[in-house]
């Protein structure tokens, strides 16, 4: 059994219910995080689903000069504020540097450690003195049980409100593959492991000037990773993954991106399957 994180109102791991952490990859604006905040908390809270917002102010990690990043830290966390406001949900987003983390503990729920950076020790220990919950997601160059050491650097600050995301490991050239033991792995440190479907499925760089991905495994993935047990389910959703953005930029993520009306569908199967294991 694993320890139990409190973001807000939501409670994960420990035995309790199957959360998401969901929302779009970027901030678009105001208008637009409020509306897909809405839609998924009404769509969660009819299939009995806890739910924390997920959306980043700023994608430093691009495969072009050129993408698009989102609004930047202090207009993207004066949204994320709105969208706790309105809505009534907790919300997440990526820290990149030491200086970004006192501005974000004031507004987030959750600070979120990047992939490419949870091995970076200044930045990990800002994050865990700031005593809100840290997920950190799995580095795609590192194994399982390698994220001990990031627990323990989390655990030095006085922290114990970690969970851990996989997010899929380097396979080869612009792959990811997800080893389904590496969820165990983790969840034998103690906390709640979070698994991420949709970024399992992205093709890193797989488009030259940016990454693509294979939405059409996201189900199958997230289904496999609520059977075996994992606390909580990531994922980035959009009501129109492949629309462009603005100016002729590509939405940020959006190969993998689940389609939101495709995330009712999906709640009722990974719940199904939650009810199987746990007989409620």
């Amino acid at each position: 059994m694993t320890r139990e994180v409190v973001v807000g109102k939501v409670r994960i791991g420990a035995g309790r219910p199957l959360a998401l952490i969901g929302g779009p990859c970027a901030i678009e604006d105001e208008p637009h995080a409020v509306m897909l905040a809405e839609r998924l908390a009404r769509i969660t809270a009819d299939a009995n689903v806890p739910f924390i917002y997920k959306s980043s102010y700023d994608k430093a990690n691009r495969s072009s000069v050129a993408s698009y990043r989102g609004p930047g830290l202090k207009e993207g966390l004066r949204i994320l504020r709105r969208v706790r406001e309105v809505v009534g949900c907790p919300v997440l987003s990526d820290v990149h540097d030491v200086s970004e983390v006192g501005p974000a503990a004031e507004v987030l729920d959750v600070l979120q450690v990047p992939a490419f950076l949870c091995r970076q020790t200044d930045l990990v220990l800002a994050c865990g003195r700031t005593q809100k919950p840290v997920n950190v997601k799995k580095g795609q160059f590192l194994s399982p049980k390698e994220m001990a050491n990031v627990v323990e650097k989390l655990r030095s600050t006085g922290n114990e409100a970690i969970l851990l995301t996989e997010r899929g490991t380097t396979f080869g050239y612009n792959n990811l593959v997800v080893d389904f033991r590496g969820l165990q792995d983790m969840r034998e440190l103690g906390y709640p492991v979070v698994f991420d479907a949709t970024h399992s499925v992205q093709l890193p760089g797989g488009e030259g000037h940016r990454s693509g991905g294979e939405r059409k495994y996201v189900p199958a993935l997230a289904r496999a990773a609520v059977a075996f047990g994992i606390d909580a389910l990531f994922m980035e959703i959009h009501e129109d993954p492949d629309r462009a953005l603005r100016d002729g930029r590509p939405l940020s993520d959006g190969p993998n991106m689940l389609r939101l009306d495709d995330l009712p569908r999906l709640l009722r199967e990974i719940t199904a399957i939650r009810a199987a294991q746990t007989g409620r």
